[in-house]
């Protein structure tokens, strides 16, 4: 939605706009939380971010820094991956580095398809820190 200059707002616009304001300030006055996170936005369970994880040879390679790659919902960030690895297997997380991946185009009997889009993370753990369902090296 783009913004437009204040002088070229309709009249209705800025009224609309003056009467955000005013319930923000009066908002603010009273303590109330004016922010709230809608439901489409936030994920009851940390088991609904991360999806599974990524088996291949780049990853397993990775595990021997501490790094573990994951398939996580498209439209989770950083800090809920974050906070869904250290409930889900109790460690500690340093760093999250997500992979936005597109779909590889696949031609098929009846013309062309498109797989999936997914997100991937690789999540850096601290130091001393593993999980085991990569059976990964006990080092």
């Amino acid at each position: 939605m783009a913004i437009r200059h204040p002088a070229i707002a309709s009249k209705a616009a800025k009224a609309a706009k003056a009467a955000r304001v005013a319930k923000a300030r009066r908002h603010a006055a009273e303590g109330k939380n004016t922010v709230e996170t809608p439901l489409s936005k936030s994920f009851t369970d940390p088991r609904d971010v991360l999806l599974k994880p990524v088996v291949s040879e780049k990853s397993y390679a990775l595990l021997d820094e501490g790094k573990y790659t994951f398939i996580v919902d498209p439209r989770a960030n950083k800090t809920q991956i974050k906070q869904a690895v250290q409930a889900v297997f109790s460690v500690k997380v340093t760093g999250v580095n997500t992979i936005n991946r597109q779909g590889k185009r696949k031609r098929t009997r009846t013309g062309f398809g498109k797989r999936a889009d997914s997100k991937r993370a690789i999540v850096t753990l601290a130091e001393g820190d593993r999980i085991d369902i990569f059976g990964g090296p006990t080092a």
